[in-house]
């Protein structure tokens, strides 16, 4: 017995002095696991939700952009995408230091987490972004135009504006507020959404023509894929597994709830109905919209910015479909790029630490909400108007390269079999 105490001082003391080194177990698993929940919300969630509003004959093409989206952007994130979002640099984009993920081995950490984690973790967000741009073109774009775009999209927007955001760039280091990507990656699928939606043209028949969802059980089992996979996008973006993480969840599920039956509400006084369709979608717009100030505001504001979700982007989706008929398939602007755009000005209103019972976690030194609001107005406006301009000349670029659009012929019969030789269906 007395020969195995040293060995049993040794194991027990093992821990702790693992633990010294900076590594935090707690938070490596938790961060291991919103990366689960986030790449769930683009397959399988996202994929049906998409896959669903979309028509018959349009349902593989859907799946097929999501999943090899998915594939692509993975690789790419290996290559150079991660370096530049996230590589020293300067204040507009990070250098090559990173690419192939050069440096990053079993024991490299960031923050208190395996870089591996973090950078898959983020990878996931990367993902997502440019597969929720999809349903602005969603039944009439080139399977070959939409690979090319998105990786040039990739490399060109999302991995400059996360670099400003989040990697050290001139937005971050002014003080902007965004806990889980309101710029990064909702006001830029947004605006990317509705410049190819102008870009490449309505689709045929379209505002006469009625395209309704082709299969609602798809897509609200999409939905709740992707209600869950967001407390991983949200939680998550704390990077640790404390009260920050928590409290975000909190008031991302609150939010959510509050959009989904403000927007039910509006089409039941509207319409005389509530429908699905509207309920999922007010869901989304919730979700969207808390984004940015998840980690920031407490859950009375979180109630407040749900129910502003649910109305604002009620209005702008019908507005633009509407009155002013741009065809944005899945209405990805009115719900991601109005709604990350409202959400990261409510950050600025709710972070405040004097309202009361709607007061949330306060500023950073010597901000007031006056001079926050300015600073997330600037985020805001950068992000939209860089989107805008960048992604108006990759599809330029496309279009001359490979045609963005599928010929009429191709159009009506759709991108399962115009596109894939499939069908989605074959009862």
């Amino acid at each position: 017995m007395i020969r195995w105490m040293p060995a049993l001082i040794l194991g027990l003391t093992a821990a702790p002095a693992w633990a010294q080194d900076g590594l935090n177990q707690g938070d490596t698993a938790w961060i291991l696991t919103a990366t689960a929940l986030v790449l769930f919300m683009t397959i399988p969630g996202l994929s049906l939700f998409y896959s669903g509003l979309v028509r018959t004959k349009n349902v593989l093409s859907i799946l097929m952009q999501c999943f090899t989206l998915t594939c692509m952007v993975s690789l790419l994130w290996l290559v150079v995408a991660y370096s530049l979002a996230f590589g020293e640099g300067n204040a507009l984009i990070g250098d090559l230091g990173k690419a192939f993920f050069a440096g990053v081995g079993e024991g490299t950490l960031s923050g208190g987490i395996p870089e591996s984690a973090f950078s898959l973790f983020q990878l996931t967000f990367a993902i997502i972004t440019p597969a929720l741009i999809v349903g602005g073109f969603a039944e009439r774009m080139r399977f070959s135009a939409m690979l090319l775009f998105s990786a040039l999209w990739v490399l060109l927007v999302y991995a400059p504006i996360c670099h400003w955001v989040w990697g050290g760039g001139w937005l971050g280091q002014m003080g902007l507020m965004d806990f889980a990507g309101g710029t990064v990656v909702h006001v830029t699928a947004g605006v990317a959404a509705i410049v190819a939606a102008l870009v490449l043209g309505s689709r045929r028949g379209f505002p006469q023509q009625a395209m309704p969802p082709h299969n609602m059980t798809l897509t609200m089992a999409g939905a709740g894929m992707l209600w869950v996979g967001w407390f991983g996008f949200n939680g998550g973006s704390a990077l640790a597994a404390n009260g920050d993480a928590a409290m975000a969840m909190l008031v991302t599920h609150l939010s959510a709830s509050a959009g989904a039956l403000t927007w039910m509400l509006c089409e039941w006084v509207r319409f005389g109905k509530p429908s699905a369709l509207g309920a999922v979608t007010g869901m989304v717009a919730g979700l969207g919209t808390i984004t940015p100030a998840s980690g920031f505001v407490g859950p009375a504001g979180a109630l407040v910015i749900g129910i502003a979700a649910g109305f604002v982007c009620f209005l702008a989706t019908h507005y633009i479909k509407r009155s002013l008929k741009i065809d944005d398939s899945l209405d990805v602007f009115p719900v991601h790029g109005v709604g990350g755009a409202l959400g990261t000005l409510l950050t600025a209103v709710f972070a405040s630490t004097s309202l009361g019972v709607f007061s949330g976690q306060g500023y950073a030194e010597g901000m007031t909400m006056g001079s926050q609001l300015g600073v997330q107005a600037i985020g805001v406006v950068a992000t939209l108007g860089y989107t805008a301009l960048a992604t108006f000349v990759i599809l330029k670029i496309t279009g001359a390269l490979l045609d963005n659009r599928v010929s009429e012929d191709e159009e009506l019969a759709g991108l399962d079999l115009s596109m894939h030789n499939e069908r989605g269906y074959d009862l």
